[in-house]
């Protein structure tokens, strides 16, 4: 039913070195697809055959590049939305395309605020990722896009930062790391509990979680988003106001440099978080 499917992004990495597509958080990437399954109140049930057709599907394709796995779950037609209908067809699908990376990674992006709010969870739940959710985000980048910029910051019902078009946002300010909490308006990112994690264990720095208002962004020494889609991408100014030196700063630069090291494998830490594709034999310690 149209607005009514669930899906999750994930990437794979391709390490040339080892010969060896690597995909990152398959098993964070389900759980949180079971959980928008169940608050849709979806009836199906992921099972260890589907979470494997990802892998398979992969290395029959293969892909030997950067790769973008959707992962759909889906309803079908029916009476009242699909409220009145019962039983109603539910089904997946899952769908690979090659992404390198972009330029915008090291060269950054210019954002604005958007004039359109972020969904809240009284109307439209965000941790959910539906697909009727990604219309706000599209409004918000079409917008952006129209007005000269690359993306845009979307404020919550209270006024505070909630996340950009598809993308969590940490900033710098006063050399403190901040990141809006899960009760602003967000998606419950997977990337962004990553990067909380990293700081944290690698990097000994902690991230404020914490309301963030809309001139501290103008204030900012640094800026970030971050999400499966986008990775991590350096904000280089906000509403036309530099961020910092106007270039990718230093906080932005060493947790994206270990983030890409990890999810290539790299750097061969946290070994639970990646899943081979070609030689899943393999243990690297």
């Amino acid at each position: 039913m149209t607005g009514a499917s669930v899906f999750e992004g994930i990437r794979a990495y391709w390490n040339t070195r080892d010969d060896e597509l690597y995909v990152f958080k398959l098993a964070e990437h389900m759980e949180r697809l079971r959980q928008s399954m169940k608050v849709m109140r979806m009836k199906s049930t992921l099972t260890d055959e589907m979470i494997s057709s990802c892998i398979e599907l992969l290395a029959r394709n293969e892909f030997r590049e950067d790769v973008h796995i959707i992962f759909v779950a889906y309803v079908g037609f029916g009476d009242g939305f699909g409220a009145l209908t019962d039983p109603l067809e539910e089904g997946f699908f899952i769908t690979a395309v090659p992404r390198p990376p972009t330029k915008a990674t090291i060269d950054g992006v210019r954002v604005c605020v958007s004039s359109w709010s972020r969904i809240a969870d009284d109307a439209m739940p965000p941790r959910v990722k539906a697909a009727a959710n990604y219309q706000n985000s599209r409004l918000a980048l079409m917008e952006a896009r129209v007005n000269g910029y690359d993306n845009a910051i979307l404020l919550n019902s209270r006024g505070t930062v909630s996340e950009a078009a598809s993308a969590c946002v940490f900033i710098v300010r006063g050399g403190e790391l901040l990141t809006p909490p899960v009760t602003a308006g967000i998606l419950e990112s997977i990337t962004r509990s990553t990067l909380i994690r990293i700081f944290r264990e690698r990097f000994n720095r902690t991230v404020t979680v914490r309301e963030i208002d809309r001139t501290e962004l103008y204030l900012a020494e640094e800026a970030f988003i971050c999400g499966s889609g986008y990775e991590i991408m350096p904000i280089i100014s906000i509403d036309g106001i530099v961020v910092g030196n106007g270039r990718r700063g230093p906080v932005t630069g060493k947790i994206q440099d270990y983030y890409f090291a990890v999810v290539r494998a790299e750097e061969r830490d946290y070994t639970e978080w990646r899943t081979a594709v070609y030689h899943p034999e393999r243990i690297f310690s």
